[in-house]
């Protein structure tokens, strides 16, 4: 057994190895995610998902266990575990813990352990980058996060590869995580800086990225202005909601995977009222990716991604890690 490198991935003889947070970081490159991503979404069908599931781990804590496999022949096959504990918020740590394991498709032999955290961050903010890539104006002066977490934090670096931002102004129900989100920008060489009011932050931006655990409307539809790409993508279960209904009813819709109407509090509310139908939504990103829908059609449109997550992304984003990571350990031999 050995370590190699700074990330603290451990090398188990010529067996599996672990892969943990810091070497994702370490060798995952957020453009050729994105990139990877637009080819599997292009082709759907290319990667086998089956429907997740959802336990209730504990009511009182309205914890979660999630559990996502996908698989391509011939290629991996990968399953996700994720505890979802939104009480932790309170605790100061995050409230998505996650593994993933990847084995061999043909022998179904383990080959890794990833970091299934950092994992998702990662390719949560990629598919919201592929989607912005049709979606968002030519042009983004001011990119606002709503949320200063673990994804706000990796989307600049994603949408990076698809726009460029003069500015991203974050704002966040605690300051002084806005205000750590914005120092760890600044460090990375990308303008930032704090939005203090939420409301005000949303009327000046050109996109609006909402990655929170929120239960009751942030981002309202009297605030966002023409021609706005609003990306909402904390919100993953029914009772979960980042958007109120003027925004769903009066924007353009789109979504990643048709199981967000069904899984996603923004869109599963207003179904439920009557006031949008499942034929309101344009398109989904597979559409998207493979030209079926041109995405934006005008400059004043406002355009909105809903996205739930999809165990293809962690697939394509852990096979990108893997190949990536063992590249780097042949190098180091």
């Amino acid at each position: 057994m050995r370590s190699v490198g700074e990330g603290g991935v451990v090398w188990l003889g010529g067996g599996m190895e672990v892969i943990d947070a810091a070497a994702v970081r370490q060798v995952l490159d957020p453009g050729a995610l994105v990139a990877a991503l637009r080819e599997a979404f292009a082709e759907p069908g290319r990667v086998v998902v089956p429907e997740r599931e959802h336990y209730p781990v504990d009511e009182a804590l309205e914890a979660t266990l999630l559990v996502m496999p996908a698989w391509q022949r011939g290629g991996f096959v990968g399953v996700k575990v994720v505890g979802h504990f939104p009480q932790n918020r309170g605790r100061g740590i995050p409230g998505l813990f996650g593994s993933y394991l990847l084995s061999s498709a043909t022998t179904g032999e383990p080959v890794a352990v990833l970091d299934g955290t950092e994992l998702t961050r990662w390719r949560t903010a990629a598919a919201s980058a592929l989607a912005a890539d049709s979606l968002a104006p030519a042009t983004v002066g001011e990119h606002l996060l709503v949320g200063a977490g673990n994804v706000a934090a990796a989307i600049p670096a994603c949408y990076a590869a698809v726009r460029e931002v003069g500015l991203t102004r974050v704002w966040s129900r605690t300051p002084a995580g806005a205000e750590d989100l914005v120092a760890r920008l600044r460090a990375e060489g990308r303008p930032a800086e704090v939005a203090p009011d939420l409301r005000e932050a949303v009327r000046r931006a050109d996109v609006i990225t909402a990655a929170t655990s929120a239960t009751s409307p942030l981002v309202l539809g009297e605030d966002v202005t023409p021609g706005t790409h609003v990306d909402l993508i904390g919100a993953f279960t029914p009772t979960m909601v980042e958007a109120d209904p003027a925004l769903i009813t009066s924007a353009s819709v789109f979504v990643d995977v048709p199981e967000a109407l069904h899984e996603a509090g923004d869109l599963t509310g207003p179904l439920r009222d009557g006031i949008l139908q499942e034929s309101d939504i344009l398109a989904d990103l597979s559409a998207l990716a493979a030209g079926h829908h041109p995405g934006r059609r005008t400059a004043e449109e406002v355009t909105l991604f809903k996205s739930v997550g999809t165990a293809l992304e962690d697939l394509v984003a852990a096979g990108l890690v893997w190949e990536a990571w063992s590249g780097a350990r042949t190098d180091l031999q």
